[in-house]
């Protein structure tokens, strides 16, 4: 139901030209994740977007995450999920990948009961809304191909994760 909701919003959302998620996605906030904790998978991508320097506040956006969490889960099903917060001490949208490639998946809450191996935390300001349900719609629609997501799952380097996004 949620990706079909954001399908929707992105026929209406594409009008401009956006990043795309290649742009958005770098490698230094790629994870190769080792825990099957969400709240230290959170954890962990929010210090690799705080040791990039992408947030200033790492406090700040770990406690809007954490509590963002706790409203709903973000997992969307097919093993992924999707944390996200925006904090007026963003000037742009950045987002943090985490992976978890040997476990098997980390408990999320997903209406699917899927655990959740794919993680992509978006982070960006509050008073760009358009721009926010862009970046979240093209990201639903990547991690929809099952094709991606098992690439995704088998790469070795961040370099191929940046290039799987490519185009999209």
């Amino acid at each position: 139901m949620v990706l079909a909701i954001l399908e929707r919003i992105s026929l209406f959302m594409n009008k401009e030209r956006k990043k795309t998620l290649s742009e958005l996605i770098e490698e230094s906030v790629i994870c190769f994740l080792e825990t099957d904790s969400r709240s230290a998978a959170l954890e962990e991508l929010v210090n690799a977007l705080a040791v990039s320097g992408k947030i200033m506040d790492r406090e700040s956006f770990f406690e809007a995450i954490s509590k963002r969490e706790k409203i709903v889960s973000t997992a969307i099903g097919l093993g992924v999920a999707i944390p996200h917060a925006r904090l007026s001490a963003f000037d742009h949208f950045s987002i943090a990948v985490g992976l978890q490639k040997e476990k098997e998946g980390i408990p999320w809450n997903a209406r699917d009961g899927a655990p959740v191996r794919l993680i992509f935390m978006i982070g960006g300001p509050v008073d760009q809304q358009t721009d926010y349900l862009k970046i979240l719609s093209s990201l639903t629609a990547a991690v929809k191909d099952e094709d991606r997501r098992k690439k995704l799952l088998n790469t070795k380097t961040r370099e191929d994760v940046v290039s799987l996004f490519e185009g999209c």
